[in-house]
């Protein structure tokens, strides 16, 4: 093995007197830019020393670097037992009243012809994503919070669920956020044409729009399948295992980089910007039309027409308000959390709560879409309460709802 004697240091000297000498005498930039990593960085450490002899007379080392992990809380971040109680009973009523309200939203639409129609697709669509979402979403985050584990976290079926909770939640989200956006275009359509009446009967081109929905959604979503994974770690000398995104491709790590900002910008700013270009232009139309729309303005139609424009402002302002926490959650986390600062363990326990708080302020948007429903549409409320009491018929019920003579139904004319 021959080097050129300037390359080598004598052993003589100490291993760190060595590992100088030698990055001065090989190469003066390395030695420059070395130096100051080592020895002011917090982020860096040397991690290991190899030593090649040549003979009894020379070494050559090769300095490995590895970052420093920051130093572990005294205590893990926690949620007080009390909050744990709420959020369990608060996420169960979610549960019963998110099961319960979209499934019989499902059915008032499924089974009654008069409420076959554009806009009532698209709101069975977003049912269906949230009553998906609901069933099981909610049952694994309680059983995290109160086991403070991850579920079958030791066999492929708690990998299977660390795969398929992401999945679920991010396809929800997109499904119930593009129906919002199509909503949003369609009640403009409505409005831009008050002379055209549609009777029963879901039209192709929404049926398509649906489609594209949740393909759409399924396909947004697939990252958070291939990325999340069960991760085991060592915390306090106790092996634990978690699910987390962890990203084993330069895709997954650039997915992982802007995610917040990329749920943020998609599924937050989106809906709402689209919902107010073609509320705003809805404003506008009707306003062209002022005179036209007084003349018209007790046609039957037309005042159910502005019914579900109302409805579907509401469940666009309702999805504003329940899904900011989450993204503001996210947000300070990214912007406000240093790995190294001594005060970082106050904030995570923060920053801890506040997630709880935030996913189940999002998981109220899955099921108060129709309870909003119900008190701002008077046909979707006379349907619910022919589901779910029998005892609150009524007249108008009877006659919009029950078969006529001549084999043939009244029907609503909605658009």
């Amino acid at each position: 093995m021959q080097h050129h004697d300037s390359h080598f240091v004598p052993l003589s000297t100490t291993i760190e007197d060595r590992f100088w000498m030698y990055c001065q005498n090989i190469c003066k930039v390395f030695f420059l830019r070395l130096r100051p990593c080592v020895a002011c960085s917090p982020l860096l450490l040397v991690h290991t020393v190899s030593v090649v002899t040549c003979g009894q007379t020379a070494l050559e080392l090769v300095v490995h670097m590895r970052p420093v992990l920051p130093p572990t809380c005294v205590t893990a971040p926690s949620i007080k037992t009390a909050f744990k109680y709420i959020n369990t009973a608060l996420s169960c009523v979610i549960f019963a009243v998110g099961i319960v309200g979209n499934a019989t939203l499902l059915r008032i639409i499924y089974l009654n012809k008069s409420m076959r129609n554009g806009p009532n697709a698209l709101i069975a669509s977003l049912a269906l994503g949230d009553l998906i979402c609901i069933a099981i979403d909610i049952p694994i985050n309680v059983y995290k919070l109160l086991a403070g584990r991850w579920p079958f976290a030791d066999s492929v079926f708690g990998l299977f669920l660390c795969k398929l909770l992401p999945f679920l939640q991010k396809a929800s989200v997109g499904i119930t956020v593009l129906n919002l956006c199509i909503l949003s275009m369609d009640r403009y359509r409505a409005v831009a044409s008050w002379s055209r009446v549609q009777g029963t009967g879901v039209p192709t081109v929404t049926a398509v729009e649906i489609v594209a929905i949740w393909l759409l959604s399924v396909v947004l979503a697939v990252p958070e399948a291939v990325g999340f994974n069960m991760v085991t770690f060592n915390y306090n000398n106790v092996t634990m295992s978690t699910c987390m995104l962890q990203p084993n491709t330069p895709f997954m790590t650039l997915y992982r980089d802007v995610k917040d900002w990329w749920l943020f910008g998609f599924y937050f700013c989106v809906p709402l910007v689209c919902s107010a270009i073609f509320y705003g232009l809805m404003t506008c139309e009707m306003l062209r039309h002022q005179k036209e729309s007084l003349r018209i303005s007790l046609s039957e139609h037309v005042k159910q027409r502005r019914e579900i424009a109302k409805a579907v402002f509401c469940l666009v302002l309702i999805f504003a308000l329940c899904w900011f926490p989450l993204h503001l959650s996210r947000i300070l986390k990214r912007t406000i959390y240093i790995p190294h600062d001594v005060h970082r363990c106050d904030l995570l326990n923060f920053l801890l709560v506040f997630d709880y708080f935030s996913l189940n302020m999002a998981t109220i948007n899955s099921c108060i879409n129709p309870i909003i429903l119900y008190f701002v549409s008077k046909k979707f409320r006379n349907c619910f309460k022919s589901c779910l009491c029998c005892w609150c018929y009524s007249d108008s019920l009877s006659n919009s709802m029950l078969p006529l003579h001549h084999g043939t139904s009244l029907q609503y004319k909605d658009h």
